[in-house]
């Protein structure tokens, strides 16, 4: 298996949970659930995948919080990308496809701020994703919804590759309620 670059994103200041995040301290640095921040766990649930040291793209405030979490965690070599105001997903991408050595570097992208309740789960599906992703695929994750949500994006799956991966049909960002009702009816 080719190893992976982690790289999380922790730009965001997660205003939903106010006034528990805030601007000067948001959710994923934040011990919400267990003793870790959930950016510290978000790389500790990537024991055990085969990786390079992890690049960290965060607001220029933060840069302290997250150079201390890391130390925390005995993490010596990541790098830290400052954007100077965020400009969302996709800018912080670039930031950190730009920082990596090696054009043919696989990147595990996630945001620093979830919640994964199974990690043995999220290995596997990551360890699925690097075989795909060599074969020079983009990989997106996703999961089967419970309950309409107006706050993400739906995809449909369409013919299987391989184990758990299939080729993404349709993407959806965030749709209306009916949409989101009839997504979670259609399985």
């Amino acid at each position: 298996m080719n190893p992976i670059t982690p790289v999380l994103l922790c730009g965001g200041v997660g205003s939903r949970l106010w006034p528990v995040s805030r601007q000067g301290r948001p959710k994923q640095y934040l011990n919400l659930i267990g003793q870790q921040s959930m950016l510290q766990q978000t790389l500790t649930r990537l024991e055990g995948i085969e990786q390079t040291d992890p690049i960290i793209v965060c607001n220029d405030e933060h840069r302290f919080l997250v150079a201390e979490q890391l130390r925390q965690l005995g993490i010596e070599k990541a790098t830290i990308i400052l954007e100077p105001e965020g400009k969302n997903t996709a800018p912080a991408i670039a930031l950190a496809a730009h920082a990596v050595s090696s054009a043919d570097a696989l990147l595990l992208v996630l945001p620093a701020d979830h919640y994964i309740g199974r990690p043995d789960d999220l290995r596997d599906a990551v360890k699925t994703a690097v075989e795909v992703a060599s074969d020079q695929k983009l990989v997106t994750f996703g999961l089967i919804p419970s309950k309409p949500e107006t706050g993400y994006g739906y995809i449909k799956r369409g013919a299987a590759i391989r184990d758990q991966a299939a080729i993404l049909d349709k993407f959806v960002e965030k749709p209306d309620v009916e949409t989101a009702k009839a997504y979670v009816a259609s399985g």
